[in-house]
């Protein structure tokens, strides 16, 4: 029978003991679904974790503002944007930031980390926390990199920040409750997948059409 985890003996990974931690919490606590705030909590210690397998240093206190804000622009305040969710994310995450006396270097990488995380094949190649961020979230919404992660580590992550009973088709309804109202910020992400599923009459813009119709003669 394995040895179970708890939260605070995960090894190296802390939540940073500071002002920003405590309102960045306390904000995604306040103005997200509890699936929401639940799932950001587990991605940034599935992002620490994996840090730790893969040697990435990371700094903690910008990485668990990308990890709470990262998907902010879900929410009810959001739903009328004519931005992709990804960017109200980071603009907010931004505001917040500034508003704490952070360095544009590192406010521009929290911003870039989030508005990133669902665009696969560019995060790896960004700064750290960009890359933990976008692994640690495909593997809470996706498995991603499910195996990295062991058993005892899951279990003392999910005890801590429960995964809803029907996790999976919550985090659709959130991602189709935050972008139906904006469906072309849909367009070449995988997001316009969540509006396809929950929206039988959704009719997706195809790129070959867009070239074909487009103004050019040939």
């Amino acid at each position: 029978m394995s040895h179970h985890l708890d939260i605070t003996t995960l090894p190296g990974v802390r939540i940073p003991d500071s002002a920003i931690a405590r309102e960045a919490t306390q904000l995604i606590r306040d103005t997200a679904s509890n699936l929401l705030f639940q799932h950001s909590m587990r991605v940034y210690f599935w992002a620490g974790l994996m840090a730790n397998r893969k040697g990435l240093a990371y700094d903690p206190e910008l990485l668990f503002a990308g990890a709470m804000f990262h998907d902010l622009g879900l929410t009810e305040r959001f739903h009328e944007s004519s931005l992709r969710f990804e960017v109200d994310s980071a603009n907010a995450a931004r505001d917040f930031l500034r508003g704490h006396g952070i360095s544009e270097a590192d406010v521009h990488k929290v911003w870039t980390a989030i508005a990133f995380h669902t665009t696969p094949g560019i995060p790896e190649f960004l700064h750290s926390e960009a890359t933990l961020l976008q692994m640690a979230a495909g593997m809470d919404v996706a498995g991603r990199a499910y195996d990295q992660i062991t058993d005892e580590e899951r279990d003392a992550v999910v005890t801590a920040y429960p995964r809803e009973p029907d996790f999976k088709n919550g985090i659709i309804d959130a991602f189709y409750e935050g972008t139906k109202k904006r469906p072309m910020t849909t367009f070449g992400t995988f997001n316009d997948d969540f509006i396809a599923c929950r929206d039988p009459a959704f009719q997706r813009v195809d790129m070959c059409s867009v070239i074909l119709h487009s103004p050019w003669a040939h």
